[in-house]
This record gives C-alpha cells, sequence and structure tokens, in this order.
C-alpha cells in the first residue's frame, strides 16, 4: 500500500500528451495488480481461460500499455525481487486482508449482491507464480522491457530515473519519492472512468505527475526529512505513532529537523527507524538493466494470446497498432532531431 501522502502532497494533473516520446519505469506488481483488480466479470470473478487460468493480467497488458505506446509513451516494466524482512509484517496483513475479503465476497455472491460481491472481489487479487510468468512473457512478446529488482520494484524504478535512464517512476504509490524519483506518474495505466468502492458512485480518474524537487521545496523539506515524516506515520517498514498523519509529521519534522529530535521532544520510540531510513535512503539498486524497446514479435504474440481465449484478429490488430505507434514516433524523433540542425 505504501505511505499516503496526499493530504500534503499535490500532483499536477496531465493527459498523455504530456510524456510523448518519455520512457517510464513502472512498477509491475503495482500496475499488474491493479489489472487483476479491475478487470473483472460483473460477479466479480477474474477473466479466465477455458482452462480457468486467470487471464485479466494479460487484457490489462496487452490492451492498456498499448494506449500508451500509441500515446507516444514507452514503458518499461520493473518487478519486485526479494522483500526485505522489515515487510514481513506487512504482507502478513494483505494476506489475512484478502483471505477476509474471499469469505465476504463469498457470503455476498451466495446473498446475490452483486455489487458488494464485485468490491470483495477486488481486494482478493494475489500474485501467482503463473500470473508472474505470463506476465513477463507477454511483455516480452510485445518488446515491452523488464527489469528484474534487487528488492523493492518502487526502488529500482526510482534508481533509473535519478540517473536519467527513464523520465518518470510511475506507482499508484507515494514511496516512489522516498526512494529518490525525481518524477513520478500515478494513474498511468488506469486513468479513465472508474467506480468508488462501496458507493454507487464513479469519478474520474486522471493521469497525474509530481515534480518531487518542487514538492519538496513546498514544503520545506529535504527527501530525507520527508522519509523521517513518513517514519512517524508508519510505511510497510515500520509501525508509525498513534495519532501522527502526515501534517502533524510534517509539522513536527518542520519544527525539530529530524527523528533524533521529534521523537524525544513527543516522549516516542520507534527502535528500528536507522533502518528504514536506509532502506528509503540506500536500499538496493541494480545497473543491470536495459530500458531500450524491441519489436513486437506478433505470431508468437498471437499464438501465445489465442492460446487463452483471446481473438487472434483483436490481437493483430493491437500488435498492428503498436508496431505503428513505434514507427511513427521514431520518425517523428527523427525529423525533430533534423529540424535542429535548422
Amino acid at each position: 500500500m505504501g505511505v499516503n501522502l496526499s493530504p500534503i502532497v499535490e500532483a499536477e494533473e496531465i493527459g498523455l500528451d504530456a510524456l510523448r516520446g518519455r520512457t517510464v519505469a513502472v512498477d509491475a506488481y503495482n500496475t499488474i495488480f491493479q489489472f487483476l483488480s479491475i478487470i473483472r466479470q460483473p460477479d466479480g470473478k477474474p477473466l479466465m481461460d477455458q482452462d480457468g487460468n486467470v487471464t485479466s493480467h494479460l487484457s490489462g497488458i496487452l490492451y492498456r500499455t498499448a494506449n500508451l505506446i500509441e500515446a507516444g509513451v514507452e514503458p518499461v516494466f520493473v518487478f519486485d525481487g526479494k522483500a526485505n524482512d522489515l515487510k514481513a509484517e506487512t504482507i502478513e496483513g494483505r494476506i489475512a486482508r484478502r483471505e477476509k475479503a474471499k469469505r465476504e465476497y463469498e457470503e455476498a455472491l451466495a446473498a446475490g449482491d452483486l455489487e458488494k460481491a464485485f468490491s470483495k472481489a477486488q481486494q482478493t487479487s494475489r500474485m501467482t507464480p503463473e500470473i508472474l510468468e505470463s506476465s513477463k512473457e507477454l511483455l516480452d512478446l510485445l518488446g515491452i522491457p523488464v527489469v528484474q529488482a534487487p528488492s523493492d520494484g518502487e526502488a529500482q524504478a526510482a534508481y533509473m530515473c535519478s540517473k536519467g535512464s527513464v523520465y518518470a517512476a510511475a506507482s499508484q504509490d507515494f514511496d516512489s519519492i522516498l526512494f529518490g524519483a525525481p518524477i513520478l506518474v500515478r494513474n498511468l495505466t488506469i486513468s479513465g472512468r472508474r467506480k468508488v468502492p462501496g458507493k454507487n458512485v464513479y469519478k474520474d480518474v486522471k493521469t497525474e505527475i509530481i515534480d518531487t524537487g518542487a514538492m519538496l521545496e513546498g514544503l520545506g523539506i529535504t527527501r530525507e526529512q520527508l522519509v523521517d515524516v513518513c517514519i512517524l506515520i508508519g510505511t510497510d517498514f515500520n509501525h508509525g505513532i498513534d495519532g501522527i498523519g502526515p501534517k502533524k509529521g510534517l509539522k513536527l519534522i518542520q519544527k525539530h529537523g529530524s527523528l533524533e529530535a521529534a521523537l524525544p521532544a513527543i516522549g516516542k520510540e520507534i527502535p528500528e527507524y536507522q533502518e528504514v531510513r536506509d532502506i528509503f535512503l540506500d536500499g538496493p539498486r541494480s545497473d543491470d538493466y536495459s530500458v531500450k524497446a524491441g519489436s513486437a514479435r506478433m505470431e508468437e504474440t498471437v499464438e501465445m494470446m489465442s492460446s487463452h481465449g483471446f481473438s487472434e484478429d483483436r490481437v493483430r490488430n493491437v500488435v498492428n497498432k503498436i508496431e505503428a505507434a513505434r514507427k511513427a514516433e521514431s520518425s517523428r524523433r527523427k525529423q525533430r532531431s533534423l529540424d535542429n540542425w535548422f
């Protein structure tokens, strides 16, 4: 889930045109979970093939990333590696919530309450080895680079962004900022009209961008201090202090400057705070990656997707659009380079 900084961080709404010609490092797990959650049948069941294999993630990868490429945006999917031991409790909590949602989903389905069943089903999504491997296979067939992070995918994406290998890191979570991403893009693959969970209300979800430098300047703190704010609130790696949210945490760090000064002032302790700091500021990153897009392999893509029940004609159409968009973007870049000579 990451830390919710929305009460103190303002994002700028943008259209995909603002990212044309850019390469963006996508938090793969975060994005695939979104696909698994959103792309479902009316009763909440995920999309499945004739053998009962979940295919919601394949639909999302094929159609929604194709939309990005058609808009001139090249994604690079960054996958999580081994989770830090401090994240174990968070992971256990997620499993428990998922099991509870599964029970509530089955109860709602038995009662014929499809609206509640759909809402609960969205909370049952999980990354199985089969979903993980088929996601990587399809991305590879579409020529979309896949990067394996040594630990958190968000940390690796942020590192790639800080080096200038990509323009931005894309994730729903604000943790990318803590990991050092100069630019964060949110709602990249899920923009559009979405139902508010538990309510018969719809809202427009728009792509957002956050310039970390400008944001920190506006708050009057450094990235290191923002990490301290989040440790006070609570992160995936530690419990925060009860009663301290983003606004109160920000005020405490603005006043005292650091956790070392703030914690004694409020009479509280967070024993593992330095360890958590190190995860965000100096955790494992890798230089073993490539962000260069390849060419889509039409026949192999069609063979894979049709084996999971997707229309061969529709798959061909999407792949053709991807390749046409890449050629058009390449021509546009060459023309722009030529124009620079005059």
